[in-house]
């Protein structure tokens, strides 16, 4: 390795680190915060079902409990990922500057040219905000990625009531079917209407009691 006068190498996306690596540091601590928020992401879910099932054991456990366990899983989730970044971002810098990092008066071999023709520093400022606009895309879709995951957890949660609350009208109507009360649709239309004028019934007495306080 020689010394030179031209400090290229530990300059905004870092490239003498990513020629060195293979990698920019900067895409190596993202994989690492990606890597944990997957991770984060899994463990929470999994302990969520075994809480859900140790609640109630033997059973299927109920929808407003499984609903509480989620709303709770996500406000752990969130209160953990907003820890973990403070922590990363000082674990970033640290990385960044003491270990994926070229000291400024090192020039590695293949980039001898850069001596010999200073012009191509043109070439590399382009180059350096192409990756920085890939790099943000790449954040951009692993948030993305994330919400998705999260989403369709919330999917899943609500097939399962909706499968829960067809399967309950399946054994009513069965139920009636057995008992003779003829078809489920009818009688709750009928059972509908019935409380409809119930409700006209009663308001019309709470008018009329309010009247005789009135006198």
């Amino acid at each position: 390795m020689a010394e030179s006068g031209v400090s290229v190498g530990s300059e905004s996306l870092q490239l003498y680190e990513a020629q060195f690596f293979g990698f920019t540091p900067e895409t190596c601590t993202l994989r690492v915060r990606d890597a944990f928020r997957d991770s984060l992401n899994h463990i929470l879910v999994a302990v969520e079902s075994v809480f859900v099932k140790r609640l109630c054991p033997g059973q299927d456990p109920p929808a407003q409990l499984r609903l509480t366990a989620r709303e709770s899983t996500q406000k752990l989730r969130q209160f953990l990922q907003e820890r973990f970044e403070i922590m990363f971002q000082r674990m970033k810098v640290m990385l960044m500057d003491r270990v994926l990092s070229i000291p400024h008066n090192v020039l590695l071999p293949d980039d001898q040219l850069h001596q010999e023709y200073p012009e191509g520093k043109e070439d590399l400022v382009k180059l350096q905000d192409s990756i920085a606009k890939l790099l943000q895309a790449y954040e951009a879709e692993v948030c993305a990625k994330q919400a998705l995951l999260t989403e369709l957890e919330e999917q899943k949660e609500t097939q399962k009531q909706l499968d829960e609350v067809l399967r309950w009208i399946e054994e009513l109507r069965l139920s009636w079917r057995r008992e003779g009360m003829g078809n489920v649709r009818d009688s709750i239309r009928h059972m509908m209407e019935t409380v409809g004028q119930l409700q006209d019934v009663v308001g019309k007495i709470n008018k009329r009691n309010k009247g005789l306080d009135e006198v």
